[in-house]
Formats: C-alpha cells, sequence, structure tokens
C-alpha cells in the first residue's frame, strides 16, 4: 500500500473538491463516521449514556471532531466537545460542522486548562477523541494544546485520533512537543508515514485506513516514495516453487560467520536460510568453531576457515573463504565473525570480488565502517546493508532527529546501496530514493540473535532468485510476522530467535 505525504494528501483533496465537484464538508461527514466506527468499538455493545470528551482544533481536522460529536450524540452518549483554538481561526466547514451540532443541540465548548468541571469530565469519560491538529502540523505544540493533550494522555479512556495523532509529525513520526498516544487512528484514503514510523507510530495505536469517497483513479495515479509492506505485498512477491523442482533449483548460499563466543551466530543464520527455502546452504565458520557448528548442523554444510589465536578468521582465510563463496548465488557476511584484521581482509575481499546478491551484516558491517568507499565501489552490485541503529551510527548515518525514513534515504542514495535499518517498524531504503516500511514484529524479538535470523531469511531468498528489493521487502515482513506468532504462542518475554525459526514454516504456509 503506498504511503502518501502531507502535501499530496492536500492535493488530493484539492482535486477532489474543486475539479471533480465533491463538498469539502461531505468528505468531512465521511471522515467522521469513520471515526465513529472506531469509537463505537471502543464502547462495547451498549453506548448509550456513556461519556465521551472531544477535542477540536480550529483547523479542518476539528471540523472532523465537531461533526464527530453530533453524530456520537444521536447514539445515547453524554458528549462534550471542547474548542481548543481561538474562535476566529475556525475554518468555514469546521463553523459549518459546529452549526450542524448545534441545531442537533450540541454545544462547541471553548477549552479552559482551568476549569475544573471539564477536568472533572475528561477524567471521568469512557472515551476522548482527539481532532486537535491533522496532517498540517509542522511546528512545535504550544499554549493550551499542550494542555489539552496531557489531559487526554493521564485519562483512564482511550482516545481516539482523527487522522493523525497530535503533535506527531506526518512527514517524518517525530514529536514537535508532545503528542496524545491514542488507542486508535483512523487516517483517511492512505496511510502517512508519520503514523508508521519513529516515535509516531508509538503513538499511533491501532491504525485503521478509512475511505473519504477520494476518486479512485486519483489515488491509484499517485507516485508515493514509501510503501507498506503487507501480507498482500509479500504474497504476491514470493516466488512459486515448481513441481519438479531439484535442490539446485532453489539456489545455493554461502554464510561466512561466527568466532570463538559467537557461536549461536552461524547456527541460527543457516537454519534460517534453509527454513526459508533455499536448496543449498553452505557454511563458512573459524575452524576455533567448527566442532561446534558441525554437532549443531544438520541441514546446512559448514566447513572450517583458518583462524587466529583469538578465534576469529585469519587472513590465511582469504582464499579459501573466496572459494566457498565462488559458485554460490547469494551470500551473507557478517554475523558474529568478531573484530581482527584476518576479518577485515576476508570482507573487503569478498566486497571487492562477489558479483552477486551480498547481505552484510553486524561485524560484516563493522569490518568497513572506516572505510565506507568499498561500498560505494560495489554500487553495481546488489549489496544489502542490516544495521541496527548503532551500526548505522558507525557507518556515518546520522539519526539525530529522529527521522529515520531521511536519513535512511540518504544513506543509499549517497553509497548506491540498499539498506535495511533494523528496529521497530525496519525501513528498507533503495539507491534510487524509494523506501518500503515494515508493519510486523514485535519488542519480543529484541534479542541477541533476532538479526541473525533475518540475515538468513534474507539471503535465503535472494539465492532462489529473488529481486533483492523483493527479497529484502519479504525478509523484513516475514521475519517480523514470526516473530508475532511467536509472541502469540509464547509471549513475548520468554520467546526466542529459535522459536521464531521454528515459526517460519507457519508464515510460508500463510502465505501460500
Amino acid at each position: 500500500m503506498k504511503i502518501a505525504a502531507a502535501e499530496q494528501m492536500r492535493q488530493l483533496d484539492n482535486v477532489t473538491i474543486h475539479d471533480r465537484g465533491v463538498p469539502s464538508t461531505l468528505l468531512m461527514e465521511r471522515a467522521a463516521q469513520g471515526i465513529l466506527e472506531a469509537c463505537l468499538g471502543c464502547l462495547g455493545e451498549e453506548p448509550r449514556g456513556k461519556r465521551c470528551a472531544v477535542f477540536c482544533g480550529a483547523g479542518n481536522n476539528g471540523g472532523d471532531g465537531v461533526a464527530v460529536a453530533r453524530l456520537l450524540g444521536r447514539q445515547g452518549l453524554e458528549v462534550r466537545a471542547f474548542l481548543v483554538g481561538k474562535r476566529e481561526k475556525m475554518t468555514p466547514d469546521c463553523r459549518e460542522m459546529e452549526r450542524r451540532l448545534a441545531e442537533e443541540g450540541g454545544v462547541l465548548e471553548d477549552f479552559d486548562p482551568a476549569s475544573e468541571a471539564q477536568r472533572a469530565f475528561v477524567a471521568g469519560a469512557d472515551l476522548c477523541v482527539d481532532a486537535i491538529f491533522g496532517i498540517g502540523l509542522n511546528a512545535p505544540i504550544r499554549g493550551n494544546a499542550v494542555e489539552a493533550i496531557r489531559w487526554m494522555n493521564e485519562a483512564k479512556a482511550p482516545t481516539v485520533a482523527a487522522d493523525i495523532p497530535s503533535g506527531v509529525e506526518t512527514d517524518t513520526g517525530r514529536i514537535l512537543g508532545s503528542a496524545v498516544k491514542a488507542a486508535k487512528t483512523v487516517t483517511f484514503t492512505l496511510p502517512k508515514l508519520g503514523l508508521l514510523v519513529g516515535d509516531g507510530a508509538l503513538c499511533t495505536g491501532e491504525l485503521i485506513i478509512h475511505s473519504i469517497g477520494i476518486p479512485e483513479e486519483l489515488v491509484e495515479g499517485l507516485e508515493c516514495p514509501a510503501t507498506v509492506i503487507d501480507a498482500d505485498l509479500v504474497r504476491a512477491w514470493l516466488p512459486e516453487r515448481p513441481a519438479d523442482g531439484h535442490k539446485g533449483t532453489f539456489g545455493k548460499c554461502c554464510l561466512l560467520c561466527g568466532s570463538t563466543g559467537y557461536t549461536g551466530a552461524p547456527i541460527l543464520a543457516s537454519r534460517a536460510a534453509v527454513r526459508s527455502g533455499t536448496g543449498l546452504v553452505f557454511l563458512g565458520v573459524p575452524e576455533s568453531i567448527y566442532t561446534v557448528a558441525a554437532v549443531k548442523s544438520d541441514e546446512a554444510m559448514p566447513s572450517p576457515l583458518p583462524a587466529g589465536e583469538d578465534g576469529t578468521l585469519s587472513e590465511q582465510a582469504l582464499v579459501p573463504a573466496l572459494e566457498k563463496l565462488a559458485g554460490c548465488d547469494a551470500a551473507l557476511i557478517g554475523p558474529g565473525l568478531g573484530r581482527s584484521d584476518g576479518v577485515r581482509t576476508v570482507v573487503e575481499a569478498a566486497m571487492e570480488t562477489v558479483q552477486y546478491p551480498l547481505v552484510l551484516d553486524a561485524d560484516g558491517i563493522n569490518a568497513i565502517a572506516g572505510h565506507m568507499d568499498i561500498l560505494y565501489r560495489r554500487r553495481d552490485c546488489p549489496t544489502i546493508v542490516t544495521p541496527h541503529d548503532g551500526e548505522f551510527a558507525r557507518m556515518g548515518g546520522d539519526l539525530s532527529d529522529g527521522d529515520r525514513v531521511t536519513a535512511a534515504r540518504k544513506f543509499s542514495m549517497t553509497y548506491g546501496c540498499m539498506l535495511v535499518l533494523k528496529g521497530h517498524r525496519t525501513i528498507v531504503s533503495l539507491p534510487d530514493g524509494e523506501v518500503f516500511v515494515n508493519t510486523t514484529g514485535n519488542s519480543g524479538m529484541a534479542k541477541g540473535g533476532s538479526g541473525d535470523v533475518l540475515g538468513g531469511i534474507l539471503v535465503s531468498l535472494l539465492a532462489q532468485g529473488m529481486h533483492p528489493v523483493k527479497a529484502a521487502a519479504c525478509a523484513v515482513w516475514i521475519h517480523g510476522r514470526a516473530g508475532d506468532l511467536c509472541a502469540q504462542s509464547l509471549g513475548e518475554r520468554g520467546m526466542t530467535p529459535s522459536d521464531m525459526i521454528r515459526a517460519l514454516p507457519k508464515v510460508f504456509q500463510e502465505l501460500e
């Protein structure tokens, strides 16, 4: 699904209203209907008699809130709507919604942070609605809006946000001073980046995408540089397995992983690769841990490589490592390799030599962090770098302003590589500036070894011949979905990366 920018949504609205002749108030009423449905879902089977506090700004987002207050009143709720802003700044559509509210006996009250009566009503409400600021917010929140947001966040009742939680910057997910922490957010027509990434994703709650009647051809014709990775996309991109296929049909991958003290990484990565469908999985490990790897490997085929006294690859591993890489279809280099001159020599040589898709993770990233020119020189070969935030910083990525998408996009465009920036809502960015945002995963995956599983899934899909863009997008979704299945059955606290590998067959079954 496309992810729209704030300016794109404004253009869609303008064309719909001015060129297609759809009344703006009709769009507003349709938006309010979607918010109403979300509100009723929070209130249970019998909403009548329950209390709802609706916070409305002076703009059109506030107009949505005023319209919702009227519709909630029709359901028999006790509703109080508060105007957080100046009446003289109310838009014509917001004023029209106030008129319609008044016709049905409702009142749009001026919000007064000093009012104990208002505060008591909000504190005792069964539901709050946030319609203070919409997608146009681009400056830190000030004045009474700060207090209104605090009231909603401190209330025991859930909050439903209209379009985007007030305080979240639409195109980045940054928090502009303070922000509503919504239980549900009803956004219109298309999702926005701020709902999916950064701190904004933590404020969104359940995301509901509601159509307000923007003409379908306008939405389809919209060129968006960002896309949501969802089950439908992954299902469409995963290749079918031919009935007459053999192990050579499904590719060969080579993994260079592990060192003394880091014996789990190669096993997790290779097992994930096998579980993801590769025909042959070759595993190169330092001879210092070969015995451990051999005992733990059933389907993957481990080989010992020369190691130094510290248990990492030595410089003598260069030739045999390149021989292992030769003749494969994809490679994963880095998990658990450690840091040494030998590791750096092998990684650099592989980067210069291997012409097929190469995934660089963990210590593979650390090996090139001091001289990123080697990554740029591979710009004509498929290279996928998979850092977490700390590794990204060591590579020169800048996350200081909280805009993960822009930072990822800038990095990929600068070095001509694909970037998988791991974390909550993993981002896949391409050298042409296109971005994919993942929607699966949970904090139970935040354990050592989880990234090794992702690396194994990704190199497996690449070895099976998937286009690198499709492989990266599918891998992060599959990885997160496996984590979600584990969280459902085992709980986030107790699940492990090994559990995620065991969940992979179920994920692939779901996608059939």
